[in-house]
Formats: C-alpha cells, structure tokens, sequence
C-alpha cells in the first residue's frame, strides 16, 4: 500500500526502472507517533529495507512522539522496481522492540528533483488505527547525472545490486564504535576502493563490490572485530529502589549494553538493596570509548519482567588505567547503582594471514613471554590459532554446497574468517590470537554456512580445552553436532599453541571464573531432567559402592582386609593429627592416578546413555525418574522436618530423650578425649559381627529421627474439633465433604 505524499507524486514513471540510480533519503521529524511504553510516550527508531534487507537504521530518540532524526542516507541501485519498505519501532532495551507502523516509498514515481515526502504510517492487521507520519526528503538522479552533488561526509552511501552478498549477520550490524575505530586505520591497498561512508548514526551497512570481493569481506571482517581496550565493570550494588512487586519488595537484575555487546546480572530476590558484586569484562571498539547502558528489572516469574529505571554513562568522560567508584542515580525512578569501572588497553588480539605468525618468530615470542610476567596478572598467557582449512563439510544450500565460515570463541572473546562460497572443502589460512584470562577456558571452534536472507546455519563444532593443547601440532578434529554429544559431517584442521604463566595460572584458579555475558533461560526438557538425573544417580552410586566396602570390613567378609582395615584405624586414631586429613586425600588422588582402572569414561556413559529406545521405554524410564526425585524430595523434607519438630518439642517424650542424650555426650566428651571415643566407636563396629554373628545392624539416630513426626504426619494425627452446634448428620456431611 503505497503512502500518500504531501508533494502529490503522480504515479506515472518519472525515471526508467534500469541502469545505475542515485537515491539520496533525509529522514527528517516524525509527527504523532503511537504511544508504545506505559508512560505514554516512545522511544521511536526507523528501518529502511529494500528488497527484504535492511539498508538503514536511525538512531533512537527516547520518550519524543514528534522525534526529529535529520539524518541521511544514500543508496546507489540498479533498479527501481522495488518499493523502499520503511518501518517505524519503538526500542526496549532487553525486550522484543514494539510495532509503530509502516509505509512504502515507491521509487518508479518519484522525480529527478529534491522533493518533501509525507508518508502516513500503517498497521496492516489494524489498518483504521492512526499512527502517525514521517517526513522526508527525497532526491533520485542517474549515477552519473550532472546534478550529483558534492558528498557529505555525514551520509551513508551503499550500493545495492541484485547479485550483492551480504556480510555475516554476525557482524553486519556494527556499532558506531567501530566504524570510527575502522576510520582511523591506514588505508591498505586491498581495501582502498570505494565501498562505504556511513552515517554517524547508522548501525546497519552493506559491503559490496564487483572486484575483489572475498579479500574486501575479509579485510572488513578483521576491522570489525579487532577492540581497542577492555572495560572492566564491577556491579557493586543498589540502593534504595523502588518496589514493584505486592510485598513491598523487589527481585531486581541490571542489563548492561555497550554498542552490541550485552550482560546480565544475577537477580537479587526480595530486596530494595541489592548486593551484586559481580565482575565482568566488555570489549572497547574505539579509543574514545562509548556509552554504556544499563537498565534495571524486577524479575517476575510467569510474566513479563516490570521496568524499574536505566542510566548511561559516557566511557569518553572516565581516565584510562584507572578505578573510577561511580554512583549512578537511575534517570526514570529514585534509586542508585554502585559501580567499579577501569577502562584498559587490549593486549594482544589480532587475525592476520597465515604467512604472519607471531609465535613463529623467536623474538615476538620472547617479547610475548617478558609481557606475561608478574607485572599483570589479567591476562595469564595467549593462545595462537591458526585455521587451515575444513573438508567434507556439510552441504546446507540446494545447489549441494555450502558457504562457510568459522567462529572462534574464548569465553568471551569472539573472532571469525571470512566466508568461503559454494565450497565444501574450503580453505581459509588465518591466524588468529587471543588473550587468555583463565587456563582452564576452552576454545570453541564453529562452521556456519552464511544465508543471504536469514541467520546462518549450524554445520559444526568442537570444542578444545587449553590445557590439552600440544603446541606447534597440526591436527585434524571430527566436528560435532550442537551438543556436542555426537560427530557430524567434516573435520577442521587446526594448529595452536598456547603461551602461559604457570603461577599466574594458577593463581587465576581460585578466583571466579568469567561468565557468559548472556546465559539462555532454561527451559523444560523430560530429556535433560531423564540425562541430570542419571548423573546424580551415578554419583550417589560411587558413595555408595564407597560405603559398602567400608562396611564390608565391618561385617568380615573378608577376613584379611578387615583384619588390616582395623589395624590401620587403630594406629591412625592412635597418633592422629591434622596434617592427616589433606595427606589422605593426597595418597587417594596418587591411588587414582596410579591404580584405579574402574573409572568409567565419559564415551562409555554416552554410549549407555544414547542407547536406542521405544516410545515405551522412554516413558517408563520418564516416569521412574518423576517418582525417584518424588520420593528423594519427600525424604530429605521428612528428615528436615523432623529435626525441627523434635526441637519444638513436638513431642514432649522424644525431645526429653534428646535432652538426656546429649547431657550424656557432654559429660563423656567433657571426661574423655575425643580419640579414646573414637577408638571405642571403632572396636565396637568392627567387634560388633564377632561378638553377634547374626546382629542387624542399625544407625541410632537415624532410628530415632524416624520416631518422630514429620509435619504431614503431624497434620495427620491432629484432631477435629466438634463444633456442638452441629447436628450428628449435619456433622457427618461436613466431614465427608
């Protein structure tokens, strides 16, 4: 449905629809926009698309329904039979954006002339609801026409043709903070042509060119992934927030964004001042810095989240290699966030060809390893991936090719290649280099097939941990499939080395480790409840397969290992001391290590676990755990209860007999040392099936606990009271309702 124009277009052509076309767009103000937040205001930002893809995204202005963005943009096109699809949203921060309307902007029909446009915005599903207009300026000259202006460095020009290829969606939607970033590099004469000026404010752009395409999309791609510095956030606390639920309380969490990297914090439950103290890292992709923002939410279960208040902070204000102590008064609402944040440089991160190898030289190595000293302990090493190449990748588009690409990850850190079209083997030849904060990180190595039109698709992963890294090996890893439980079609060849300081390293070992920015919700699954359960059973059964041995020492079963089981017990309780207690576990670890041919690999236990099974099977083995976990809960809560009941002298004879036991456990340790009680225990046990042969054994407590009453048991046996106003029937009908 095309919009009306305020310049009254006539629909007949005004230019031919081939050939090459300058379209130069002002955005300018929009006009009773539709109210979208519960304030009554919005926080509108307009899209551009052009044949299904996003050409241009304006900024956000907050709380305005008539905003005013003058901004432009120019697009350069070989056709004018697509219509420009403007679409208008309302920005929330952590949620889905809000609908405000759209238009079209038909090209055929405009003249070769700066013309205003009035465009009336739309919703299709409710096409009598007002929502407001946009107003533009609209300028379509040929290519090479005369009247083509002089360029304004503040426009965004793209070109756009049929035969284009997209950047990865991954990193085609790049902050303002790195287009400045990539405006100071020096030129490099494999990307010197004319690609892209970009709006200051647009965070959407295409890359494109008829030459030498693969080396201007890796080259890009490098550019944009590469920051500057580091900015270290310690989320301290809140004070005096607002309430949001019923009780007066709230179970606040903060988001933070910066550019399009995101975090979010754990949620404090029932509290108006929370306590964080939370440390994370984010990436600085200009030297100025950025504007950081966070918003505060009140966590509510079942439903949408309620909005208590946000701030910004300008990074550009704060003095580099140094903490600032911020307190952040919440613009929307009363309220404070407590904050530590220290801007740093970037160590060591880069991707370079195959034939620029920093490991390699001997000098750069040394240089690495001074860097790595005791000066700083934040990063304790760097690792150095080299990707060669991949073969027999899955085919994932219709023609039985692929186009790939690879994404490496460190916990945090996220670099890639470029993509290689229509191959299945393809070859990439980079290296890439790292900052290790923790040791025992791992690095996740990922191949995607990149889609013009939607997001890419998975084709592999592996997923290798630093410490078993054999530096300078080339080697080839089978991928697996995303949960990485199975393999999957290809196998990537990878070297890597890995440079470390082992004290830092292990100094780094008992500190938190680093978190993911944005942890996924989780979700129901009758699979992973069935695969947790079976991992704590088997855990149990090592306790168990443990106690039933130390028993069997006890009942004689063996008469030479009870023999020197009892032996043993009596000298270590004899001349037992403190330092015992981390040898033992010491001599257990070696005893693992030496001995132990018993323990159970983790493929072994997925190949149990991944046994084919009916339908029948399954819901038998579903149901076997709902009631296994049902009748767990239900005794761990009877044991709790009864402890508490017998405290709050439920019952009056049980609590005095606890009274009397444990006046008499007083008076004997009060009397005897702790080592002759000890040693008495263990001659008892281990006496016990020689002096009774056939004696049931039993746990004291344990049988007294059972004495007492849980709090069912407790409702149970409680008596109604007659109410004498009743009548014998009339009392029968009650009851048995």
């Amino acid at each position: 449905m095309a919009a009306p124009c305020s310049s009254g277009v006539a629909p007949e052509r005004a230019a031919p629809s081939s050939g090459m076309y300058k379209l130069e767009i002002e955005l300018r103000r929009g006009h009773n926009l539709a109210v979208r937040d519960r304030g009554g205001s919005s926080d509108p930002y307009v899209k551009f698309k052009l044949a299904g893809k996003e050409v241009f995204r304006s900024k956000t202005i907050h709380k305005n329904l008539n905003p005013v963005w003058d901004e432009k943009v120019t697009l350069i096109m070989d056709s004018l039979s697509e219509p420009l699809y403007i679409k208008v949203f309302d920005y929330d921060f952590g949620l889905q954006d809000d609908f405000m309307g759209s238009a079209y902007l038909y090209l055929e029909s405009l003249e070769q002339q700066r013309i205003p446009v009035t465009l009336v915005l739309k919703d299709p599903q409710y096409p009598d609801q007002d929502l407001g207009s946009l107003e533009l300026a609209v300028l379509l000259t040929p290519k090479d026409s005369p009247i083509e202006e002089q360029r304004d460095p503040g426009v965004c020009t793209l070109l756009l043709r049929r035969s284009w290829k997209r950047c990865n969606k991954l990193f085609v939607q790049t902050s303002l903070t790195q287009w400045r970033t990539w405006r100071t590099e020096p030129a490099c004469p494999a990307f010197s042509c004319r690609i892209i000026k970009v709006n200051k404010y647009n965070n959407n752009f295409v890359c494109v060119d008829q030459q030498q395409q693969s080396v201007r999309l890796s080259e890009l791609h490098r550019k944009s992934q590469l920051w500057r510095g580091i900015v270290s956030i310690a989320l301290i606390e809140g004070r005096n927030l607002i309430p949001m639920d019923p009780n007066g309380l709230s179970d606040p969490y903060v988001k933070f964004r910066l550019g399009p990297q995101k975090y979010r914090s754990k949620t404090v439950p029932k509290t108006l001042s929370p306590q964080w103290r939370e440390q994370f890292d984010l990436h600085l992709y200009e030297e100025t810095g950025g504007v950081l923002e966070l918003t505060v939410w009140d966590r509510d279960t079942g439903r949408r989240d309620d909005f208590i208040g946000r701030c910004q902070l300008d990074l550009s204000t704060l003095t580099k290699e140094q903490t600032h102590h911020l307190e952040l008064p919440l613009e929307e609402s009363r309220g404070y966030v407590v904050l530590l944040v220290t801007l740093t440089a970037s160590a060591h991160v880069s991707i370079a060809d195959l034939s620029i190898t920093p490991l390699d030289d001997l000098q750069e190595r040394r240089e690495i390893l001074r860097r790595y000293s005791f000066s700083n302990f934040r990063d304790v090493g760097i690792v150095q991936v080299k990707v060669m190449r991949a073969e027999g990748l899955m085919a994932a588009d219709v023609t039985g090719k692929s186009d790939p690409f690879c994404v490496l990850e460190l916990n945090n850190d996220r670099l890639q290649t470029h993509t290689v079209y229509k191959n299945l083997s393809p070859e990439w030849n980079k290296v890439f280099t790292f900052n290790v904060k923790d040791i025992h990180s791992v690095l996740e190595v990922t191949v995607f097939d990149e889609d013009r039109d939607r997001s890419a698709d998975f084709l592999g992963k592996v997923v290798i941990p630093l410490l078993r890294i054999r530096n300078g090996e080339q080697k080839g890893y089978v991928l697996k499939n995303k949960e990485l439980t199975g393999p999957t079609k290809g196998v990537i060849y990878l070297e890597i080395d890995v440079i470390y300081n082992t004290v830092k390293a292990a100094l780094r070992t008992v500190v938190p480790a680093e978190q993911k920015y944005i942890e996924e919700e989780p979700k129901v699954s009758k699979q992973l409840l069935q695969q947790n359960f079976n991992r704590v059973k088997r855990c149990v059964m090592v306790l168990i397969s443990y106690g039933t041995y130390i028993n069997s020492c006890f009942e004689w079963e063996s008469a030479q290992r009870s023999i020197v089981s009892f032996v043993l017990f009596v000298v270590v309780v004899w001349n037992f001391e403190l330092y015992m207690l981390p040898l033992a576990l010491l001599l257990l670890l070696l005893w693992n290590f030496f001995f132990s041919s018993s323990r159970e690999t983790a493929e072994m236990v997925r190949k149990r676990d991944s046994e084919p099974k009916g339908f029948m099977d399954k819901l038998y083995a579903i149901q076997d755990v709902f009631i296994s976990v049902q009748s767990a809960l239900d005794e761990v809560a009877s044991y709790g209860e009864r402890i508490k009941n017998t405290v709050n002298w439920t019952v009056p004879f049980l609590s005095w007999l606890a009274i009397t036991a444990l006046c008499l456990a007083t008076l004997l340790l009060y009397l005897i040392p702790l080592r002759y009680l000890v040693l008495a225990w263990g001659v008892n046990k281990f006496t016990k099936k020689l002096r009774d042969p056939y004696m049931i054994d039993n746990n004291e407590l344990l049988d007294f606990l059972s004495r007492v009453p849980s709090d069912v048991q407790v409702m149970q046996h409680r008596e109604l009271k007659v109410d004498p106003g009743q009548s014998p029937n009339k009392r029968r009908r009650t009851n048995l309702s």
